[in-house]
């Protein structure tokens, strides 16, 4: 059985900037177990979030190979690319990127929409989600209508609207004060406990440490370390 969800082989991601060639990310493997806690670590400019986007396959490669659930997808056209990443990631960022307009319910209604979700479904589902992240009273609101740390509540359920298995974090409590974010870590957490496969980036060593059970280090655009604790016996 495969046990790996997502593999990067030797990835490196290189930008041309004018004459000269930048190593965002250079030579990578990232192996991410089903049902695994990851933290990709680092200061600015580590290369974390080039990584991210890799692993999330929210881009593709300059060179190396990347796997989601043992296939290469490392070659695939966007539009390909696009329905197997709706299916298999969801993804919560760091602004949030909930759309203004929408009103919260319609904002977790969204991707669905894009795998072909009826419109009854699309709503059973997302008023499930809100009322799980205790917002049940806040549906019909709009994002500026809510607090940050409500908003990233929304972005959470947002992300869970097409049962993924991995759930893929960019810097998740970087806009909210401590206990706001302490909540979403232990949302996430108990996320993890049923079963999602959870990867964080972030560059806050002590939520690394406090929450992944793998961490991989950045530095440079290459992983300077990797960190595991031991699994708990049973």
């Amino acid at each position: 059985m495969e046990k790996n969800i997502i593999e990067l082989k030797n990835v490196a991601k290189y930008y041309e900037m004018g004459e000269s060639t930048v190593k965002a990310v250079d030579g990578v493997d990232i192996k991410v177990e089903k049902g695994d806690f990851v933290a990709i670590m680092g200061p600015s400019g580590s290369g974390k979030s080039t990584s991210m986007n890799l692993v999330g396959s929210l881009d593709l490669p300059t060179k190396g190979t990347i796997y989601l659930d043992g296939r290469d997808i490392s070659h695939l056209e966007e539009s390909e690319l696009a329905q197997i990443r709706g299916k298999k990631i969801g993804f919560i960022f760091q602004s949030f990127n909930l759309i203004p307009n929408l009103t919260a319910k319609e904002n977790v209604m969204l991707p669905m929409l894009f795998q072909g979700k009826s419109k009854e479904e699309r709503e059973l589902k997302a008023e499930e989600l809100m009322r799980m992240v205790e917002l049940g009273d806040r549906m019909d609101h709009y994002p500026n209508q809510l607090s940050g740390g409500q908003q990233q509540r929304v972005a959470i359920a947002r992300a869970l609207a097409n049962d993924p298995e991995v759930i893929l974090a960019d810097e998740p409590t970087g806009n909210l004060d401590t206990k706001t974010g302490e909540n979403v870590m232990k949302f996430l957490q108990d996320l993890n406990k049923k079963g999602t496969t959870i990867i964080m980036v972030t560059h806050d060593p002590q939520r690394a440490e406090a929450h992944a059970r793998t961490i991989y280090w950045m530095k440079d655009g290459k992983i300077d370390r990797i960190t595991r604790k031991k699994k708990a016996k049973m």
